[in-house]
């Protein structure tokens, strides 16, 4: 069988070595410099010559991180790697995957773009911003589903009072995938934008009175569109508000505003660190390392990747 080597930008290190702890090997021997003017440069020291090579590397914040991801796919290609996955456990860029107004880009498009253009020969990430993104590779993309992750740990949870909900109308989809493998009811908050990332007003759409409501992103960013909705949430007469969201992005006063808001608990994933030296006391945080060392190995043993996941 060909063998398989797995390897790390400097973002994901903390979540690569946790993946290739479970899948049983060391992590591939790859130097990242830097030249006086910031330009970057990684160098593979070890053959990959008829390998099957797995860059470990989400592409959020600086955009150094992206382009990291792109030179080590290029190394891997001149060195007649045999077939090449990028891991991008947080796929930057995804929220911009459509044009809603005139000259915007689309820049989830142009990510995929660049990726193929590189090299890579298939994608695996956690919950794209939106699924149709897949669509945009003409190569195989493995979409993994953080419902892997969490809901395991909400069936250890008493749910006897859980009411599913979306935080906005875009996002129901996945709180109603929630809500039908665990029976339970589901209800909507639709936000009112005036700007992007200012939330000017929130109104629940369903009954929550006596509830204990959980909350259903795929990422909180600068966590105003979720401590509003838990608000209004706690207003409309819930019980409880917790949340659940994939990619902790956590820009601005997000760390602040989830310390200072209605939620109980933030539930989130290991795709993006925590920052240091901020209020996490409301933040749990879920790995994913199992997951994506599962699928690796079923890439590599050409198994299935939906197998992973639990039915829905």
């Amino acid at each position: 069988m060909v063998e398989v080597k797995l390897f790390s930008g400097e973002a994901s290190r903390y979540l690569a070595e946790k993946i290739a702890d479970f899948y049983g090997i060391g992590l591939g021997d790859l130097n990242i410099s830097r030249f006086c003017d910031g330009e970057i440069q990684p160098v593979i020291n070890e053959s990959v010559r008829g390998a099957y090579v797995f860059f470990i590397q989400s592409t959020f914040s600086p955009s150094d991180n992206l382009m990291e991801l792109l030179l080590m796919i290029d190394a891997a290609k001149r060195a007649s790697a045999d077939y090449i996955t990028a891991v991008i456990p947080y796929y930057g860029y995804a929220r911009q995957d459509r044009k809603d107004k005139p000259r915007v880009p689309i820049s989830a498009k142009l990510i995929a773009n660049l990726l193929q253009a590189a090299g890579a020969n298939r994608i695996m990430t956690m919950d794209f911003h939106a699924d149709q993104i897949q669509g945009f590779f003409d190569i195989p993309v493995d979409h993994l589903r953080g419902e892997a992750i969490f809901m395991p740990y909400l069936q250890q949870r008493d749910l006897s009072q859980v009411v599913f909900s979306s935080p906005d109308v875009g996002g129901v989809k996945r709180a109603r995938a929630y809500a039908k493998f665990f029976q339970r009811d589901l209800v909507i908050c639709d936000k009112h934008r005036e700007r992007a990332n200012e939330v000017a007003g929130m109104t629940v759409i369903g009954d929550v009175e006596g509830a204990d409501v959980v909350l259903v992103d795929d990422l909180v960013d600068t966590a105003g569109t979720l401590c509003k909705a838990a608000k209004a949430l706690m207003d409309a007469g819930a019980r409880s508000v917790r949340a659940l969201a994939t990619h902790p992005v956590l820009s601005g006063k997000a760390y602040e505003r989830i310390q200072e808001s209605v939620l109980e608990e933030l539930l989130v994933t290991d795709t993006i660190p925590l920052k240091e030296n901020r209020p996490t006391e409301k933040i749990k945080v879920l790995p994913t390392a199992k997951l994506f060392s599962r699928a690796i190995r079923n890439i590599h043993e050409h198994r299935s990747i939906s197998a992973l996941f639990m039915n829905r």
